[in-house]
């Protein structure tokens, strides 16, 4: 595929999608959802820049010295990570709590480098150092924890199906048999719906808004991955798109990082702990996930390690 082809589509999904949890069929209705920082919509909570950190971490000394954290998201994922082609900026929930990690590290927004790195390279990039952390619908499993280390989780999502809104025969994962699946490289949803036991037709592209317009133009049935994910393209494109509601995963997000930096896990699950109980999850969860009509859910425990 050419690359100003791949631009093109991608742009234009945005544009008609303008991605996150689980709800029933329907549940964000006909009407657009609001995004994030609009009139109306619940506010981003402040974040208080921590001051003197001291840190015994490879990855926070190197960042200091640059004077920036570089962190790895997601960039065409609504309400969760999502870059705006006209502003630059990024928006979601999970921006959001990376910003929130970084003030405790003692980093301003302005000192935040943002890298887009796709599932499929993002053992690649933590463990060259491409990125200091990464923040990214990223499920912590055992596989993955032999190549990288991963503070949280923070979310607990879970695989689901998104159609179009007049499919009828797509009713669950039992009912993908001979169907079109759509999922991305290097995801857990490709990964489960590929299984001999669900009788899938799988389609593998980089990106999930690439998945999204190949659903909108009927090249696929389907698009698999978390909830969370798809909630959002959902809540952008209600009359087109539903996501069916009914998980068959469990998809724990983690903060990725140097496997051997003990010392910045646990700096950024201390982190994790003190905004859960002081309402500043809640807040962000508000002010963005929750804006797709995903219903708020209390975090799973941390798993420190």
């Amino acid at each position: 595929m050419k690359l100003r082809k791949t631009a093109a589509v991608a742009v234009a999904v945005l544009a008609l999608t303008a991605t996150a949890c689980g709800g029933k069929e329907g549940s964000a209705g006909d009407k657009k959802a609001q995004k994030p920082g609009e009139s109306g919509a619940p506010q981003l909570p402040t974040y208080t820049v921590a001051k003197d950190v001291a840190l015994d971490s490879p990855t926070f000394k190197e960042a200091k010295k640059r004077g920036k954290l570089v962190i790895g998201s997601k960039a065409d994922q609504p309400y969760l990570g999502f870059e705006d082609q006209s502003t630059k900026k990024r928006s979601g929930f999970d921006v959001e709590i990376a910003k929130m990690i970084a003030a405790d590290l003692g980093f301003t927004a302005d000192q935040i480098e943002w890298k887009t790195v796709d599932s499929g390279v993002r053992e690649t990039a933590i463990s060259k150092g491409q990125v200091d952390y990464y923040v990214g619908t990223y499920t912590i499993n055992d596989k993955r924890k032999k190549q990288v280390g991963f503070a949280g989780p923070y979310y607990l999502a879970g695989a689901d199906l998104l159609v179009r809104k007049d499919e009828t025969a797509i009713t669950g994962k039992d009912a993908v048999k001979g169907k079109k699946v759509c999922s991305i490289k290097g995801s857990t949803p490709l990964e489960e719906i590929s299984k001999p036991e669900y009788g899938a037709k799988t389609t593998e592209l980089a990106k999930y808004s690439d998945c999204v317009q190949q659903l909108l133009t009927k090249q696929v049935d389907a698009v698999t991955t978390d909830d969370a994910i798809l909630k959002g393209y959902a809540a952008d494109n209600p009359t087109k798109l539903k996501v069916i509601g009914s998980p068959f995963t469990k998809e724990p997000y983690g903060i990725g990082m140097d496997k051997d930096d003990k010392a910045l896990r646990d700096a950024i699950n201390d982190s994790l702990d003190k905004h859960i109980k002081d309402g500043t999850y809640k807040k962000i969860y508000d002010a963005t996930l929750g804006l797709s009509a995903s219903e708020y859910k209390a975090p799973p425990a941390l798993e420190r390690y």
